[in-house]
This record gives C-alpha cells, structure tokens and sequence, in this order.
C-alpha cells in the first residue's frame, strides 16, 4: 500500500516551514532560549501561526477551524520540531483537542472559536507529580459537583507546558472512586497557582500546576475514554516533533560533514561516518513513517491505533536521542559549544522524549498489546 502525505498537506508543512525561516529562525530562537526570565511565548511566532491556520487545524469548521485530522496536524508538529521553535502550539491543541472530543456544545462554542485564532492560549495538565498519566494526581471533592455543576480540584501536575500564560487548562482529575476524566480550570480561578519548574531545554517554559478546592468546570463527555484518547493524540504530536528534530538535525550534520576537511578530503567521506549516518536515515525514516501511520489510524479509528501509537512514541523518542546525540558528535569541537545551535535540538529531544510516555513505557505497552 502506497501510503504519502497529499499535496495540501505537504503545501501545509511547507508554509510553516517557510515562515519559520524567515520570521523565527535559530537566531530568534536563541533570543528565546537566552532569556530565561522571559514567559517563551513570542507573539510574532504566536501570530503567525494562527494567520496561517496552525492553531485551528483540528477545530471543527463551525467553530472557525480547519476541520482537518491528525495527519495534518502532525505535519504542523514537525515543522515546528525541525525549527525547535519555542511557544504553546501543542499545549493549546491539545486543550482545543479535549474540548474537541469531550466538551458539550456549549463548552466548544465558547472555547474553541479563542483557542483556534490564538486569542487564548490553552495547555493541558494530565500528568500527577508522582509520574502517573491517568490523573491521579488530582482529585475531585467529594461533595463535588456543586449545585451549578462546578467541582473543585486540589492537588498537582507536573510538568505542564507554559501555565504562566494559560488563560484555560485542561485538568485530568480523579473522583472518588478513581474514575479519571477532564476539567476545565481557568486562569485566575481560587486556589490555582503555578511554580516554575527551570529546565535545560531552551526553548520551553514548564512549570508544576496546584490546584487547593479550585472550582473547575467538568467536560460533558470527559470520562476515562477521553483521557484515553487525549494522551494518545498527544503522543502523537509530540512523537511528530521529535521526528522534526531528529531530520533536521541529521541533515544538518550530513551537510556539514560533506564540507568539514580531515586529512584533505570531506570527513562524510570516511567509511565509519558514511555508515553511521546510513543507519540514522533508517531510523529517522521508518520513526517518520511510524509517526504518519499511527496519526492515520487515529484518524480513521483503526482497530490497530494503540499499537500504532506506541511504535510511533518509541521509535521518535528513539531517533531523536540518537540524531541528536549524533549531531553535537560529528560537528566535532564546535557541537559542544554554546555558540552552536546543536544543544538546542539536543536538550528539545532531551526533554520531550518522555513526554506522554518514553520510549521504554511505549515498548512496554506495546508488549501487552501484542502478547
């Protein structure tokens, strides 16, 4: 089966592709990474994406979006890897995602419509400061919902990406017999706060999420099956942006090494070299096409989606590590150097590779599925 993006889509990645190089290149994305007191959310790139239709790629049409599918949306998402440019594209996506798939028609046509031009930005708190992803590190009030609907929330979630300029989150919570679901908290609500959380990766800004009786609002349809699919979805994005940095970085490593001298001839030209970067095009090609697929399967609902999901998470996080690894090793003394861009997609593969399950919890899962 002959299985490719369509024209459209490859025109849709091209043009954030070109926008990236030429109104937030590596320079800009180094003024982000050098200033660390900044909130990482530069406006520029923020406006653009939203011009272009990035932000509402998987919004329904009649609340102003694309309408589009997941295979679309990871071409986005690896655009965005290959520029490791910083800001809450995949935060806000998701949060549109959950509301997408869980939330009632009122609570989509009130959120959407902001979250798709960009006018709120949205991120998503799914993970428990213990490291569980089903939402047991919060949990619901007992006596909730109250007499308007509204639950309260108390506990923490860690790492959430950029809650300092969230104005929604999506919180999964757990109720009082462990059932997890999806709440929407917005910023500004009593008893929410956010502690920063440093992190070598640049080009993010991550912080723990607590929650003490916050009132929340609870998605119609936000039961354990949303959650499910959420943290699929966002396994997916993310492994689509791991890809983007592990292409980018080989080739620019390939590029380099056809020009960098030794000994009177192009370094690419030793056999050790040659073969490694062969077997590192395998890996970063077949992480790609894994990527494509399980976006596909999610799609169309394929009974194989799980198995899909978790081949795609491992072998992204895989070829990430490696492509990355492999840059700052093959452009030699200068890789090392802060002067060089190579630690921008090392510490980005670094820091995302776990994100929504790394490679050895995919592998894991995989084998339960398949046993």
């Amino acid at each position: 089966m002959f299985f490719a993006l369509t024209d459209e889509q490859q025109a849709f990645a091209s043009t954030v592709t070109e926008f990236l190089a030429d109104r937030f290149d590596l320079e800009a994305v180094r003024g982000v990474v050098e200033d660390p007191d900044g909130d990482g959310h530069p406006l520029t790139l923020w406006k653009g994406l939203a011009d272009q239709g990035a932000l509402a790629v998987l919004v329904p049409e009649e609340h102003d979006g694309l309408g589009l599918g997941l295979v679309d949306a990871q071409v986005v998402a690896r655009a965005l890897g290959a520029g490791v440019a910083p800001g809450p594209w995949l935060a806000t996506v998701l949060a549109a995602e959950a509301i997408r798939l869980g939330g009632s028609a009122e609570q989509q046509a009130r959120w959407l419509p902001a979250l798709a031009a960009g006018e709120t930005v949205g991120t998503v708190a799914l993970r428990g400061e213990g490291g569980a992803w089903d939402g047991s590190g919060i949990t619901v009030d007992a006596n909730s919902p109250e007499g308007d609907g509204t639950s309260r929330l108390s506990g923490s979630a860690s790492p959430v990406d950029y809650p300092g300029v969230a104005g929604l989150l999506v919180v999964a919570a757990t109720d009082a017999s462990g059932t997890p679901g999806l709440y929407l908290v917005e910023a500004g609500a009593s008893g929410l706060s956010v502690r920063d959380q440093r992190t070598y990766d640049g080009t993010a800004r991550v912080g723990a999420v607590e929650l003490a009786d916050t009132p929340a609002e609870p998605l119609s349809d936000g039961g354990p099956e949303a959650v499910a699919a959420l943290l699929a979805r966002g396994a997916v994005l993310n492994a689509a942006d791991l890809v983007g940095i592990a292409r980018e970085a080989l080739s620019r490593t390939v590029a380099y090494d056809r020009e960098r001298t030794q000994f009177g001839v192009p370094v690419g030209s030793f056999q050790a070299i040659k073969h490694r970067m062969a077997d590192l095009h395998v890996a970063v090609t077949m992480a790609e096409h894994a990527v494509l697929f399980a976006a596909h399967a999610l799609d169309t609902d394929d009974p194989g989606k799980a198995v899909a999901v978790a081949v795609a998470g491992s072998k992204a996080s895989d070829a990430a590590w490696e492509a990355t690894g492999a840059m700052i090793q093959f452009f030699g003394g200068i890789g090392f150097t802060w002067e060089h861009e190579a630690h921008f997609f090392y510490k980005r593969a670094r820091r995302r590779a776990p994100l929504f399950g790394s490679a050895e919890e995919h592998r894991e899962h995989l084998a339960t599925l398949t046993m």
